[in-house]
């Protein structure tokens, strides 16, 4: 008995295993030099050699100054590529002035499952970010209107979502329940936080529920997906609001498309997971440019509180 579980099995056949199998069929090498494909062609861009005051846009390659950018919003001036923007200036933009009130300053992320280099990772993130964490949350006024915003920041950890994100986020949704408020969230996040595990899968089903007893209430949650919202953030919270915005040409999806492209083996269709994309699927309701987001969402959130039609009179 015991020699049987030191002896080395046979080698069996997948098919023998019952594995499933795809077969892909190899190319037969050819004398010809063969074009490079245009996707590879497109990724590498010249790069160019700026100051501390200018920039180039990561679209169209323009270079301006960057007080212009700001000026503008974080949108390109030439192309009106959207760049990305921390949790700060997006409340700054879109909030009323001296509105805003920020909930749960003190939560403070501890290294749970004594991951490898995450603290010098979280450090590295406050440093780079200026927030102690990915989320930032508060009451606040859009265009007059009252509600609870949430505002994620891709400079800390990819806007990762691990337990004081969604903490913080689910404390924002119960606050806004007590106080019959509606829910506005900026979604901007590379997934769940892989240094903190279950405990960070955990937070979809818990923003979830936050957002469930929100929608018992009675009460309006938008979202708004900015560039990028992706993995467990999309699978939870992000695509559960009432009414789904989205900033032109964010991505937005689960995997990557690379990642879909190499697990199918297909080429995925031009614009796939862009938001222009997933409005025309009918997974994003309407798409605002940033310029226009604060009057957008100062009247959706008028015409929920009047329970009817806005007279623009």
């Amino acid at each position: 008995m015991l020699k049987d579980l030191f002896t080395k099995k046979s080698q069996k056949s997948h098919h023998e295993k019952g594995y499933a199998v795809i077969n892909v069929q190899k190319e037969k090498p050819s004398d010809e030099p063969q074009e490079a494909p245009k996707a590879q062609a497109e990724q590498h861009k010249p790069q160019v050699q700026l100051d501390e005051n200018h920039m180039s846009c990561p679209s169209c390659s323009a270079v301006f100054e960057k007080q212009a950018l700001s000026d503008n919003l974080g949108v390109c001036p030439e192309c009106s590529h959207h760049t990305r923007l921390g949790a700060r200036r997006r409340i700054e933009i879109t909030v009323d002035a001296g509105s805003f009130r920020e909930y749960d300053m003190n939560i403070r992320t501890v290294n749970a499952l004594e991951f490898a280099s995450y603290d010098d990772k979280l450090r590295d993130a406050k440093e780079k970010s200026g927030l102690d964490e990915a989320v930032v949350t508060g009451e606040c006024k859009v265009a007059g209107q009252s509600c609870v915003i949430c505002v994620m920041d891709s400079l800390f950890m990819m806007g990762s979502m691990g337990s004081v994100v969604g903490e913080k986020i689910s404390r924002a949704v119960e606050k806004a329940v007590e106080k019959r408020l509606p829910v506005v969230i900026f979604s901007t996040s590379g997934g769940a936080r892989m240094q903190e595990g279950m405990l960070s899968l955990m937070q979809m089903a818990k923003t979830s529920a936050a957002l469930g007893k929100l929608d018992d209430a009675g009460l309006l949650y938008i979202s708004v997906l900015t560039d990028p919202t992706t993995g467990g953030v999309t699978a939870s919270f992000a695509m559960l609001g009432d009414i789904i915005v989205a900033e032109p040409k964010a991505l937005i999806g689960f995997a990557g498309p690379r990642v879909i492209e190499q697990t199918i083996r297909q080429k995925l269709p031009e614009g796939f997971q862009r938001a222009e994309f997933l409005q025309d699927k009918g997974f994003v309701d309407t798409i605002v440019p940033r310029g226009d987001m604060k009057a957008f969402l100062g009247k959706l959130l008028a015409i929920h509180s009047t329970g009817g039609e806005l007279d623009d009179k």
